[in-house]
């Protein structure tokens, strides 16, 4: 049977301790505040749980699940109250835009990856209901993003989990609410944990061309032995791209690396891409290339740090507003349209790993 209820969240509903608010047979959600003050959402299903700040961004803090903790490592212990990005840089996913994304220029004006990440959400609301998949409950909200003179736009993100699945969708819907058009950019920052020696398997020819790593060193680290060997290790990854497929702990990573992918859908528009890890499991992630045509990924395996973004799906790559301005590669939406982003993410297990596998082959060989 189809059905659905929604509860509209208020801030009156989160205290120091944890408490059940809606159970919807194996799926349950519950309220809390962390130590900082950043409230809470825990959906917990057979599988694991998944910690969400419904009033911070709507991002995914920590994801759980079959033992695995999917969320890069971090210097944070728990989220900080704050619209600064690094300030409170350790969550599993992330919205970023959506009037600018990427890392500032000298050029531009605009905070780290937009307004989004951290953007405080005057409305949120849980679902909880039953469709053709099974029992789920849903966290979804509203923010209205509005600069006179200049912006104004709603953010309608949607996580959707059921009860019997380790993996879920996400959606991100973005409305112009101006008379005018509006410069859209949007990237889906998902940060999985890695681990030594785990296997990078997706849905893109890897070459040069279509999976490009960007020979970016840091000017601060240009000239030491740090910088030479994260430099030598880019020069040959522009040939040999493959080099980075296997997670092994001497590759360098550090600060950080980042690819532009040009990645190949499925019979039905949906690319994939997994890290299998040594114990079989993989952590997870789909986007349609209709909608976010560019797949960045990012990798970072730092003393205190350790991340890898399998994908960042994304109409635009990472270097800021005016270096994506300058390749055309901003989104315009006129007044009162609405596009709407969708990805399905998280964590399969061995046997559906394998079946994965074994599709991604096959558009591979199209």
């Amino acid at each position: 049977m189809v059905w659905s209820t929604t509860i509209k969240l208020d801030k009156s509903f989160f205290s120091e301790k944890e408490k059940v608010l809606v159970v919807n047979e194996g799926i349950c959600a519950s309220t809390f505040l962390f130590d900082s003050g950043v409230h809470g959402l825990r959906i917990k299903n057979n599988c694991g749980d998944v910690v969400i700040l419904p009033y911070q961004g709507q991002q995914i803090w920590s994801c759980n699940f079959h033992g695995h903790e999917l969320a890069m490592k971090s210097m944070f212990s728990e989220p900080v109250a704050t619209r600064e990005f690094l300030r409170t840089y350790g969550g599993f996913l992330l919205h970023c835009g959506a009037t600018a994304m990427g890392v500032p220029s000298e050029k531009d004006k605009h905070p780290l990856h937009g307004e989004l990440p951290n953007a405080p959400y005057q409305k949120a609301y849980i679902e909880a209901g039953s469709d053709e998949e099974g029992h789920y409950i849903s966290l979804g909200g509203q923010y209205n993003h509005i600069v006179g003179f200049n912006h104004n736009y709603l953010a309608e993100p949607i996580i959707k989990i059921y009860e019997k699945s380790s993996v879920f969708n996400v959606s991100m819907k973005i409305t112009n609410l101006k008379n005018t058009d509006m410069e859209l950019m949007y990237l889906m920052h998902v940060n999985f944990r890695p681990v030594d020696n785990s296997e990078l398997v997706y849905s893109a020819n890897c070459n040069p061309n279509d999976v490009r790593v960007h020979v970016d060193v840091p000017p601060n680290i240009e000239g030491e032995p740090a910088g030479k060997k994260l430099a030598d290790f880019l020069n040959r990854l522009v040939d040999k791209p493959e080099l980075h497929h296997t997670l092994t702990p001497d590759l360098v990573f550090d600060p950080e690396i980042l690819f532009t992918i040009n990645y190949k859908s499925d019979e039905d528009g949906n690319a994939h891409s997994m890290l299998v890890y040594p114990d079989g499991y993989a952590g997870y992630i789909s986007h349609r290339p209709s909608e976010l045509e560019y797949g960045v990924r990012w990798i970072a395996r730092t003393k205190n740090e350790d991340a890898i973004g399998i994908v960042l799906p994304a109409t635009a790559e990472h270097k800021g507003y005016s270096a994506e301005k300058e390749k055309g590669h901003i989104k315009t939406i006129k007044s009162g349209e609405m596009v709407k982003f969708n990805v399905r993410l998280g964590l399969l297990i061995p046997s559906d790993a394998e079946k994965m596998n074994s599709k991604i082959k096959s558009i591979l060989e199209k």
